[in-house]
């Protein structure tokens, strides 16, 4: 049914194409708000007027291109940004960010993101749908002074529609191969001057691409949905309210991760990824003559449950399911002076207190019972080997993970003639806490082979009965500057040059993923192996800091035709948290830091609308990110690159736009490219994904109350890996998406 839709919408959308003429008449062909934000207010209320002439390196993203690029969620505008790449793999949990070498596949992220300035503190709940994106800001270089910890790589902030700026109701529905089916239905009331609401769902379903070849199942399909429900009220002339409520549930098969030895994706146990997630935040803005003040709280809950065959083979070793309930409560209150003038200043405090409380019990089964413990236990002692008394049992660990912070923050600007000087400094608090219990009740029986020609007797039987639990903390404390320098350049169109020196800072935190392997250890020690782990050592990890350089500029030309975006960068890197599967047969991921690494390198960032028809963008970022000093007592990757942080970024995209006559009043077509690589998958730089590039492609029909998109990604069918990994002592990799194409109308109601 799915198809015969898709085909039908394909054939429709080309009657229309055969119907419209082009007009010799010209007609206002519309272009991206991408450049300036004119109005602070409720909706930039850390940045200044004009967020690209601020001493950042930044990309905005508005909201014709989020519509041309189908970009729904945050990881639509990787390599849209140079240096800035989220890969697209696991599933919706699987949020990791890579920012000029930053970054990590698990626990603190480097990048911060903001939804209509609500934070979202947990980079597992950063992957969901937003529908009427009105722009996504990208800021690249430490943000910690104002906007605090994990924030070392950039900020991400998305702003949706209002209903304060736009009334009426619309609808967006899209289908496309890989069964994928979207519609997304939303209304914006005014009801008066100062009062307005909007209502917005969002449904999505994906039938997928990968199949598992011993089930015969595609493996990431999902099912997922969406509702936000906004109101901003204008109580009086200098007291502005919005509260945002948003619903996102997720149901996911994910982990299409293939077997490196055979090519392909065959495993026996399910995968697959549950979340509920809620959030609502209310910002309160109020604006005297001399100052504002705006107060942002937020509560969300996440609930999710992940399931994952561990070893990712048609054998039975170890499956996981992990399930989590968290809480999370932040407010912020920031003042900002009004009187402009030489002199400007923004001062801030902020506080969160997060708690989760999660269950990751791994079952060890008859395969993995054999090959990792009884198979090590026999050749030890072959007189007297052991039989397991069951054919799987249970390592149980329990957690209860509370985190809270306090911050204090200023940010004061000087201007003197063309020079611009800022200083902003941010002292932070952390107090993280880990609960946790570890448990296991099973047993095995010790057999007497030690007489040749006998048969073997049963010589003990013992019980491993393991109840562990401790309480672990730590608290971290940090000064937080940054000073930066620009110069406004004797030009027609507003340029300048910048300098700036920040200091970035990623938290601390705890190993959660690593119990079971702590208990694993503990088992094979009281069956006289040695155990290989020990709690203190493994579980906490200790945060990462670094120290941003950077030189920039931002140069307007042609009468605002030509826009040009620039930054050179060096970042020094001290405790750099790293993802590894430690070695051997062991299942668990862990977070540990890396010593010292240091990474360079350059952006560069291009608009250029020669012609009223055509708007031409293209960005590339190059990065070097290397150790310089990492030995973790086996080898020394002094010099290696920083694995998962990709060399190279590209995006290259010409779009063209004329008149039409009949059905449709406008025709748009947009060619892009995307590029990225090399990616380095372990610390030794032993394997990569070589650089590859995407073509895509759409072609839009518009009228006053719809359009029509006809698109394609991938369009060459390039084979490439997203990820890459070693667990278990085998490698895996996950494919990217193939060839992609489908069709998108878009209905405005006034």
């Amino acid at each position: 049914m799915t198809s015969v839709k898709f085909v039908a919408s394909i054939v429709a959308a080309g009657y229309l194409l055969a119907t419209v003429q082009p007009v010799k008449a010209e007609m206002t062909v519309p272009v991206d708000s991408t450049v300036r934000i004119a109005e602070v207010e409720v909706v930039a209320i850390k940045q200044g007027r004009n967020l690209r002439l601020q001493p950042e390196a930044v990309t905005v993203v508005g909201r014709l291109e989020t519509e041309r690029l189908g970009i729904t969620a945050m990881k639509g505008v990787s390599e849209v940004a140079p240096n800035f790449y989220i890969p697209d793999y696991g599933s919706r949990m699987t949020s990791s960010i890579y920012v000029r070498g930053l970054g990590a596949r698990i626990d603190q992220p480097v990048v911060g993101l903001n939804v209509d300035n609500v934070p979202f503190l947990n980079k597992d709940s950063y992957d969901f749908d937003v529908l009427d994106i009105e722009r996504i800001e990208v800021i690249r270089g430490p943000q910690s002074a104002l906007y605090g910890r994990n924030t070392m790589g950039g900020q991400i902030n998305i702003y949706t529609m209002s209903p304060l700026n736009y009334t009426g109701s619309r609808v967006t529905a899209t289908a496309g191969n890989g069964d994928r089916l979207s519609i997304g239905v939303s209304t914006y009331q005014r009801f008066n001057p100062s009062l307005g609401m909007s209502l917005s769902g969002y449904f999505r379903y994906n039938g997928g691409f990968f199949t598992n070849r011993l089930t015969g199942y595609k493996v990431d399909t999902e099912k997922s949905g969406s509702l936000r429900w906004r109101t901003e009220w204008l109580a009086s002339p200098r007291v502005k309210v919005s509260n945002v409520a948003a619903m996102n549930i997720s149901r996911q098969g994910g982990y299409p991760y293939e077997w490196d030895a055979t090519g392909e994706i065959a495993y026996n146990d399910t995968c697959y990824y549950r979340r509920n997630l809620f959030s609502d935040g209310l910002t309160v803005n109020y604006k005297s003559d001399r100052f504002t003040v705006s107060s942002i709280t937020s509560l969300q809950y996440a609930d999710d449950e992940m399931g994952l065959d561990q070893d990712f083979r048609p054998i039975d070793y170890f499956t996981l399911v992990q399930g989590r309930h968290e809480w999370t409560v932040t407010q912020d209150v920031v003042i900002r002076g009004n009187r402009g003038g030489r002199y400007e200043w923004l001062a801030g405090a902020f506080g969160f207190s997060r708690h989760t409380s999660m269950e990751a019990p791994v079952t060890f089964k008859a395969d993995g019972i054999n090959d990792l413990i009884l198979s090590h236990r026999n050749q030890i002692n072959p007189d007297y080997p052991i039989r397991w008394d069951d054919d799987s049992f249970v390592l149980g660990s329990d957690f209860s993970y509370p985190v809270y912070g306090l911050a204090a923050y200023h940010k004061s600007t000087l201007r003197a003639g063309n020079w611009t000087l800022t200083g902003a400094l941010r002292l932070d608090y952390e107090h993280a806490a880990l609960k946790y219990r570890s448990h296991c009740n099973t047993s095995y029986t010790i057999y007497d082979c030690s007489r040749p020609g006998a048969e073997p007797t049963v010589f003990d039987r013992r019980a491993i009965i393991i109840d562990d639990g401790d309480r672990l903390s730590q608290h971290f404390v940090e000064l937080l500057p940054k000073v930066t320098a620009s110069l406004r350049l004797p030009m027609r169109e507003p340029s300048d040059v910048y300098l700036s020196i920040g200091k970035g800072y990623k938290s601390g935190g705890y190993n959660t993923q690593m119990f079971s392997d702590v208990l694993q250890q503990r088992i094979m020690a009281m069956m006289g192996m040695a155990g290989g782990y020990d709690v203190d050592d493994i579980v906490s990890y200790k945060p990462e800091k670094s120290w941003n350089f950077e030189a920039g500029a931002h140069i307007n030309c042609a009468e605002g035709r030509v826009s040009t975006d620039l930054a050179a960068f060096l970042i020094d890197i001290r405790d750099q948290q790293l993802t590894m599967f430690p070695d051997g047969t062991t299942t668990g991921r862990i977070t540990t830091n890396a010593g010292r690494s240091r990474s360079w390198g350059v952006e560069a960032s291009m608009r250029v609308r020669p012609a009223d028809k055509w708007q031409l963008q293209a960005s590339y970022g190059l990065t070097d990110a290397r150790f310089s000093h990492f030995d973790n007592g086996r080898e020394n990757f002094r010099g290696k690159h920083v694995p998962y942080a990709p060399g190279n970024t590209l995006f290259a995209s010409a779009t063209y736009s004329t008149p039409l006559r009949g059905i449709a009043d406008l025709i748009t077509v947009n060619i892009n490219c995307r590029g990225v690589g090399p990616v380095y998958w372990d610390e030794d730089n032993a394997s990569c994904q070589p650089f590859y590039a995407l073509l895509g492609a759409s072609l839009s029909f518009v009228r006053d109350w719809w359009s029509v998109d006809l698109w394609a990604d991938n369009i060459t069918a390039a084979r490439y890996d997203v990820f890459s990994f070693v667990s278990v002592s085998q490698r895996f990799n996950q494919r990217g998406k193939p060839r992609t194409c489908g069709l998108t109308l878009r209905i405005n109601f006034e």
